[in-house]
C-alpha cells in the first residue's frame, strides 16, 4: 500500500526526479515572498511567529535535558535571548538508535513521503524561518528569505530526489530460479531491505544555517538514518525551527520524533564526543579547515561529508563588455559582505592589462575601476544595507580591520549606518592590490568582504595560477573573462584537472557565487574545499546498505 504522504507529494517528487536528470530550471518553492503564493497574511504571521520565540524557552521535549543555553548574538544588535534545551549527547544518540527501527520499517517510500511533508511545511513557514536566518546570520532580508527558505528547501528536495533515485533501483523481493538440467530447478525467495548505516550528525555553520544543513539532513533521513542536528552556536534558531517542524511531522505520522533531534552543546568536547561515538556513521560538516580536518582524522567510524575553506578566484584576460563585467564582479563581492563560501577572493589580472570594448586597460586601471564600480553600486544606503547585510562574527570584523597589511589598498572598507538597526556592523568590501609573488596574502581564505586584484605575468600565467590555487588550497567557484576561444579552452581544461566549477563571461543577472539547485552542482569533491557535492548520486549512495534474506521455495 502506498504511504499516504508519498501519495500526497508524488507529483513533486516525480518533477524533482526529472529535474535532476535534465538539469534545467525548476523549483516547486517560490523564491519571491509574494502574498499571492504564500498568503496575504504570511509575512505578518511569520514575523509574529519569530518574535514569539524571543526571550523564551524553545521547547522540543527531547530526552536527557540537563539545562538551557542562550548563546546567540544578533549581528543586527537586537536581543534574541532564546533559550534552547541542552541534552546529554549520549541520551540523544540512545533516542536516535531507538527510533531507527521504526524509521526503517516504513520503507523508502514512507521515509521519502515524510521528508517531502517536512519540506512542504518548512516552505509554508518560510517567512518565520527567514527572520530567524536574518537575525542570527546578518543576511539581508531578501537573501535570508531566499537562501534560508526556498533555496534551502530546493537543496533538501534535491537530496531526497537523489536518495529516492538510488533506492528505487533496489527491488523489495524476487524469486531466484536456477535451471538444473534434468533435475528440478533451484528456487529461492529473496528479500532486499534498505537499511540506514546508523545515526547521522549534521554540523551546521553560522552563515547559512539552513542552506548548508538541509542537503545532509534530508539525504540522511531519506536513506533510513536518524539525524542529530548540531547547529552553530550563533545560528541555532533556524535549525531549532527546522527540527521542531520535523518532529511534529514524525509524531503525526505515528513515528518516534527522535528520528530528528537538536544538539545544543556548550563545549567543543561535546561535539567531539558526538562525532566520534561508535553509533554515528555519517557526519555532514560546513566550516573551518581546522575542525573539519579534525573530524576527518578522528571520526574514523563515520563517513564525513565536508565543505571547508577555499580561495575562489576569477581570471580576467579580456572582455567585450567591460562595464557589465565590473558591475557583475562588484555585486559578487558585495553580496552578504563576502560571507558566502562561493564568493570570489582573488581576481587575477595580467600585468600588461587587458583588452576591452573600451580600449586597452592597464592593470592598475582595472583595479581602480573595480573599486569605483563597488563604490557606485553601494552609493545608495538602502541598496547597500539590503545587499551587504551585517557582519556575522567578530573574527570577520577583525579580518577586515587588518586586511590592509596584505596589499595596497585600492578601496578601503567603510562602516555604513543601518537606518533600522543602529547597532548593526555593516561594512563595505576592502579591495587590495598585490603581486602574484605575495602568495601569503591572497592564497589563504580571508573570509568576509576582502578581495585581491592579483598582478600576474599574462593570461597563461593567470590560468596556471588559478589551477594551482584550486589544487593546493581549494575553491568552490572559479570565473573567467576572455574573448579568446583558446583561453576559454585552456581554462576549461584547467578546471577539469583541478575539479572546480567554472563560470565564463558572466555579465548579466547570474553571479559566480550563486548556485541553483537541480542544475548547479555545489562543490565537486575533487579539491580541498569540499570532498562532496550538493548534490549527486555519491552524496546519498553511501548512506544506506542493502541487507538481504533468502530461503528455499517449492
Amino acid at each position: 500500500m502506498t504511504h499516504p504522504l508519498y501519495a500526497k507529494h508524488q507529483a513533486t517528487l516525480e518533477a524533482a526526479l526529472a529535474a535532476i536528470h535534465t538539469r534545467g530550471y525548476w523549483t516547486p518553492y517560490a523564491e519571491m515572498p509574494s502574498p499571492k503564493v504564500y498568503g496575504e497574511t504570511a509575512a505578518d504571521d511569520g514575523k509574529r511567529a519569530f518574535e514569539a520565540c524571543l526571550g523564551k524557552d524553545f521547547e522540543l521535549d527531547q530526552p536527557g535535558r540537563s539545562g538551557w543555553a542562550a548563546s546567540e548574538r544578533s549581528p543586527y544588535g537586537i536581543a534574541l535571548d532564546v533559550r534552547y534545551p541542552v541534552c546529554e549527547p549520549s541520551a540523544l544518540i540512545a533516542a536516535a538508535e531507538a527510533a531507527m527501527p521504526g524509521w526503517r520499517k516504513i520503507g523508502a517510500e514512507g521515509r521519502v513521503g515524510v521528508c517531502l511533508e517536512i519540506l512542504d511545511r518548512l516552505n509554508k513557514r518560510s517567512f518565520e524561518i527567514a527572520h530567524a536566518v536574518m537575525m542570527t546570520t546578518g543576511q539581508g532580508w531578501m537573501m535570508a528569505f531566499q537562501a534560508g527558505g526556498p533555496h534551502a528547501q530546493d537543496r533538501g528536495l534535491e537530496a531526497v530526489a537523489y536518495a529516492w533515485d538510488a533506492m528505487r533501483g533496489v527491488p523489495a523481493t524476487t524469486v531466484w530460479e536456477k535451471p538444473q538440467g534434468k533435475n528440478p530447478p533451484l528456487k529461492m525467495q529473496k528479500h532486499y531491505e534498505i537499511v540506514g548505516r546508523g545515526v547521522a550528525l549534521v554540523v551546521g555553520c553560522g552563515t547559512f544555517p539552513t542552506w548548508n544543513t538541509y542537503p545532509g539532513l534530508f539525504a540522511a533521513l531519506a536513506t533510513g538514518n536518524p539525524v542529530i542536528v548540531k547547529p552553530h552556536s550563533n545560528a541555532i534558531l533556524p535549525a531549532a525551527m527546522t527540527v521542531k517542524i520535523a518532529r511534529e511531522v514524525l509524531a503525526e505520522a505515528g513515528l518516534d520524533p527522535s528520528v530528528v533531534s537538536l544538539a545544543v552543546v556548550e563545549k567543543r568536547s561535546d561535539t567531539q564526543a558526538l562525532a566520534t561515538h561508535p553509533a554515528v556513521k555519517s557526519i555532514d560538516f560546513t566550516g573551518s579547515n581546522v575542525f573539519g580536518q579534525w573530524l576527518i582524522d578522528n571520526a574514523r567510524q563515520a563517513q564525513v561529508y565536508a565543505e571547508l575553506a577555499g580561495v575562489n578566484n576569477v581570471v580576467i584576460e579580456s572582455t567585450d563588455n567591460y562595464k557589465a563585467m565590473l558591475r557583475n564582479l562588484a555585486f559578487t563581492l558585495c553580496l552578504y559582505s563576502g560571507q558566502m563560501c562561493t564568493t570570489t577572493q582573488a581576481i587575477l589580472v595580467p600585468a600588461g592589462g587587458i583588452d576591452t570594448d573600451q580600449g586597452h586597460k592597464r592593470y592598475d586601471e582595472v583595479a581602480a575601476d573595480l573599486g569605483a564600480a563597488i563604490d557606485k553600486f553601494l552609493s545608495d544606503p538602502a541598496v547597500a544595507t539590503a545587499v551587504l547585510g551585517a557582519i556575522q562574527s567578530d573574527a570577520t570584523l577583525a579580518r577586515i580591520n587588518e586586511a590592509g597589511q596584505y596589499g595596497d589598498i585600492v578601496l578601503a572598507s567603510k562602516k555604513i549606518e543601518h537606518p533600522e538597526f543602529p547597532q548593526a556592523e555593516v561594512r563595505t568590501p576592502v579591495l587590495l592590490a598585490c603581486d602574484a609573488a605575495a602568495e601569503k596574502s591572497y592564497m589563504e581564505e580571508r573570509f568576509g568582504p576582502i578581495a585581491f586584484v592579483v598582478k600576474v605575468a599574462d593570461g597563461a600565467a593567470a590560468v596556471a595560477l588559478s589551477e594551482r590555487i584550486v589544487r593546493e588550497h581549494g575553491a568552490l567557484t572559479v570565473g573567467l573573462y576572455s574573448t579568446k576561444a583558446e583561453v576559454i579552452d585552456a581554462m576549461t581544461e584547467a578546471t577539469l584537472r583541478a575539479g572546480v566549477a567554472l563560470s565564463i563571461n558572466l555579465t548579466g543577472g547570474v553571479f559566480v557565487n550563486q548556485s541553483a539547485a537541480f542544475s548547479d552542482y555545489h562543490g565537486v569533491g575533487m579539491n580541498p574545499a569540499a570532498n562532496a557535492s550538493y548534490s549527486d548520486a555519491a552524496f546519498v549512495a553511501n548512506r544506506f546498505r542493502v541487507v538481504q534474506r533468502r530461503y528455499h521455495v517449492e
